[in-house]
């Protein structure tokens, strides 16, 4: 079998029931959907669709896919690019989609399902997000710099030394006034995206960072690292808050529920928890997949968590049947 062949059959498989372990207690519960996809995933500000990464013409995850959430149906695939797609992100509108490979970012016009324009890197990039009022994006390199870029004009507004090492996430801000970092130089950084000047470092990790997610109301912000931990910062005061302990592998992805009660963590352990954003405390864990998680993201409305893994498979959950109607 070849590594095409065995990598459309993983992505063929999916887990029937899995193990939801709450307060020592061991219940078989099931997602609400299954699908064939996986890599990076983001919902549309509307909520009514998930983007997905998944095998192209080799094994690698260059193709995007789109579904509809309700159905599960497959509305569109775009191909275009050629290594791994490490991030996507929708544009406040929902009409337009950017993600990144290696050295390209490319955007997407959703209407027409085709690629509009590319924009070449000169260093290895892993992250990239649209700023809120849809004009500018931000993409962050393996050289440590951060750099914010408008579209239209396609030329770079500023480029900012922001790390000593690869920034490996972002996420900008409800308001649309800062943009938070992470990187592998172990800290993560608040930046005042109309001036890029630094506001703040939070450090206390005791190895890489891998993600980052910003509260709704742009007040904390939750950290995942290779250390097994999550952390909850507070934006106003650089504090950390909370250490959340539990996994026992990398923390791969980080999510915050839009009404700031929940944070979700996925891990290379192959679970995903759920914590308490005002205590710290874990609230439950799924042995959610036959592989690592590195994907995970709460709908718009709350009501559904997403998850992505390498066993290929993405999963949507009903987020009231693990933490009830609160």
């Amino acid at each position: 079998m070849t590594k095409l062949q065995l990598a459309r059959l993983v992505w063929f498989t999916s887990i029937i029931s899995i193990t939801f372990v709450h307060g020592g207690r061991g219940e078989t519960v099931k997602p609400i959907m299954t699908i064939e996809g996986g890599g990076p995933i983001t919902f549309s500000p509307d909520g009514k669709r998930l983007a997905g990464a998944v095998p192209g013409k080799t094994w690698r995850p260059t193709d995007i896919k789109m579904w509809e959430v309700a159905t599960g149906k497959e509305v569109l695939t775009m191909a275009g690019h050629t290594s791994n797609i490490w991030k996507m992100s929708f544009s406040p509108d929902g009409k337009r989609l950017v993600s990144n490979e290696n050295y390209a970012v490319k955007f997407w016009d959703l209407e027409a399902a085709k690629e509009i324009r590319t924009f070449k890197m000169s260093a290895f990039t892993r992250s990239v997000v649209f700023t809120n009022e849809g004009k500018y994006i931000a993409t962050g390199d393996d050289n440590g710099r951060l750099v914010l870029w408008d579209i239209e004009a396609a030329r770079k507004v500023r480029a900012v030394a922001a790390h000593t090492d690869w920034i490996v996430d972002l996420a900008v801000s409800p308001d649309g006034q800062q943009l938070a970092t992470a990187s592998i130089d172990r800290t993560a950084k608040l930046w005042d995206l109309n001036t890029g000047k630094a506001i703040s470092t939070l450090r206390g990790h005791d190895w890489y960072l891998s993600s980052l997610a910003m509260g709704p109301q742009g007040k904390r912000l939750v950290t995942g690292a290779d250390d097994t931990t999550a952390k909850i910062w507070d934006l106003e005061t650089g504090s950390e808050l909370f250490t959340l302990r539990g996994h026992i592998d990398w923390v791969r992805r980080v999510a915050f529920s839009p009404d700031g009660k929940w944070i979700a963590t996925s891990s290379n352990d192959k679970t995903v928890k759920l914590w308490d954003a005002s205590t710290g405390k874990e609230v439950f864990t799924i042995a959610a997949h036959s592989d690592e998680v590195y994907g995970v993201k709460f709908s718009p409305d709350g009501r559904l968590l997403a998850t992505a893994s390498r066993d290929g498979v993405i999963k949507l959950w009903n987020v009231q049947s693990f933490v009830g109607a609160d």
